[in-house]
């Protein structure tokens, strides 16, 4: 019997389970909740590569505000790389997809993403401590994010970016309330840190602050809850102080990330206050 061809068709909630298999085979962070809110919005593209009723690769693209979409968890099974899988996805979803995209690509990814007419833009560290230490923190003007603070969020988080992200904010603070810390002055939110749980790591991010040194202050009330826990953050490279900060704290570079953009840069955003991403797959 003539095995059947790979073929591409929409994911379903029915392949989690071998969206899982694929990112925990990588060794990437996601969880099930996680590939739940990526294949469940009906406005996002969520295509799976099926071999005989197996998903042996995925691509997802994250419709933000019908402008912007982000292309995220571009995943083939190793049994089937090299087998021109990966492209078949990017160029389904460029095709499908017509507004402006982005992505934040590793080195390998980089140079295929350029084939596909993405330019870069900027570069981000990926930092990590498998265990963090103790530490005391000063008073300072950092308190947990409560519903009040949602819109300010969302505000802030669109001017930054340079796109809403409501959906993915409301995800982020419903799902983990514990790792949404806030700076506000007269009532405005001026800063924030938001985070989610992950299938190795604890991650923080985005993180929005006027200064380094508010900057600082977030990272680190967000460490404090998280000691003795393994934590990663996607820091923007030129944010050098907050990367030595997090070198200090016995965090290491695990990779750098480039973030690249087709169509356009249209939703450049605010990049001076953005110091950490909320991770490749969201941006």
């Amino acid at each position: 019997m003539q095995k059947e061809a790979v073929i591409l068709r929409v994911m379903e909630p029915a392949d989690i389970a071998g969206a899982m298999e694929l990112s925990v085979a990588a060794g990437w962070n996601q969880t099930t909740d996680d590939w739940r809110f990526l294949i469940e919005d009906e406005q996002n593209i969520c295509i799976a590569a099926v071999d005989n009723n197996k998903v042996i690769g995925t691509t997802v693209v994250l419709d933000y505000e019908g402008k912007l979409g982000w292309v995220g968890m571009v995943l083939v099974h190793t049994d089937h790389r090299g087998k021109g899988i990966s492209r078949r996805l990017l160029q389904y979803v460029t095709e499908q997809y017509n507004p402006a995209l982005k992505l934040d690509a590793t080195a390998l990814g980089e140079p295929v993403y350029r084939k596909f007419g993405f330019e870069n833009e900027y570069s981000i560290t990926r930092m990590v401590n498998n265990c963090v230490g103790d530490m005391a923190l000063p008073h300072n003007d950092c308190i947990p994010a409560a519903p009040r603070h949602f819109p300010g969020i969302v505000e802030l988080d669109a001017e930054v970016f340079g796109t809403g992200r409501k959906k993915l904010i409301a995800y982020l603070m419903e799902r983990y309330p514990g790792k949404a810390i806030v700076q506000e002055e007269n009532n405005r939110v001026e800063g924030f840190t938001l985070g989610r749980n992950g299938h190795r790591y604890h991650h923080i991010g985005p993180v929005v602050a006027a200064t380094d040194a508010k900057a600082t202050l977030l990272v680190k009330q967000a460490l404090q809850k998280l000691q003795g826990q393994p934590v990663v953050t996607d820091v923007l490279s030129d944010k050098q102080n907050t990367i030595e900060m997090l070198r200090e704290l016995g965090f290491s570079e695990q990779r750098r990330f480039v973030r690249m953009y087709r169509n356009g840069n249209l939703f450049a955003g605010n990049t001076a206050q953005l110091y950490a991403i909320a991770g490749p797959e969201f941006g």
